[in-house]
């Protein structure tokens, strides 16, 4: 569990893409992580007219080489964070970049959030590769928390994917990705049950102790549900919920999202989060 004194200002800082039009990365991180009463800072790998799934001839502006010159400013003020949250990361060379971020902005005591947004349903999303899946398990290493779907996963321990895991699959991979994390794996994507969408919640430290979170299943596929998921966990979590509490208050914001979307056919390019964030309170105060 997180223990902050919500009473201060917590600053978190979220490191990914900018879509300017697409429910995705920063423009999901900062109004969720908002919502929860924590000051988001933002760093932003990339700035794109859209987000790259439905879309095409979209704008990209790279922002690689403004990273440095941002960290430099940063520790020119004298700022730092409680917590650093990273998303979709754009290249290698970022990667290398943002650990630098982590070791020179983060309080002694500050806690490292990474979501090694890079695939999903068996592939790497655009431009990644396992020379960069292998890049992002050194970043997860820094990580407090790592929450991969079963995807990611996959790619992290070079084992093959499928699209249904046991149980006891699903236990053995969340297993072995507690090498890539410091404290917590939360593996997302467990469908043994077959009107449940579960989470993996391990504690490396007390590994006989792994917990499955479920919620209701909904068919349905959207991009940006895993920015949502994670950005509300990040949230919970920094307001001092265990993990597995966290998963699952997550995961219950992410279903209601995707119940204010799915009636909705000319909304496929993500979910309609805005609508569920005035019960963030709620299911805060009920999980």
């Amino acid at each position: 569990m997180v223990k902050n004194d919500m009473s201060d200002t917590t600053k978190i800082l979220t490191i990914q893409d900018i879509s300017c039009y697409g429910q995705c990365s920063i423009t999901v991180a900062l109004p969720i992580v908002s919502a929860f009463g924590i000051e988001t800072a933002v760093l932003p790998s990339a700035v794109l007219s859209t987000h790259t799934a439905g879309f095409s001839g979209y704008t990209f502006r790279d922002l690689t080489e403004d990273l440095p010159d941002i960290q430099k400013h940063w520790e020119k003020e004298g700022i730092y964070f409680d917590a650093i949250y990273t998303g979709y990361i754009g290249s290698i060379k970022q990667l290398d970049y943002i650990k630098d971020i982590i070791d020179s902005r983060l309080k002694p005591d500050g806690v490292v959030f990474v979501d090694p947004a890079m695939a999903d349903h068996g592939e790497f999303y655009y431009g990644f590769d396992q020379e960069f899946a292998d890049k992002m398990g050194e970043l997860c290493k820094l990580g407090d928390y790592i929450l991969p779907n079963t995807t990611e996963a996959c790619y992290l321990l070079h084992r093959d994917w499928k699209p249904d895991f046991t149980k006891d699959e699903m236990l053995e991979i969340a297993n072995e990705l507690s090498r890539f994390t410091k404290r917590h794996v939360i593996l997302k994507g467990d469908t043994h049950k077959e009107d449940k969408l579960g989470m993996i919640v391990l504690d490396k430290d007390e590994p006989s102790n792994i917990k499955i979170v479920y919620n209701d299943k909904i068919d349905y596929v959207s991009h940006g549900t895993g920015d949502v998921f994670a950005s509300a966990f990040v949230g919970a979590s920094m307001n001092g919920k265990e993990p597995a509490c966290s998963a699952k208050i997550a995961g219950e914001f992410t279903k209601k999202s995707i119940e204010k979307t799915i009636d909705d056919p000319d909304h496929g390019y993500g979910v309609k989060f805005e609508k569920v964030l005035p019960e963030l309170y709620e299911l805060l105060k009920s999980i």
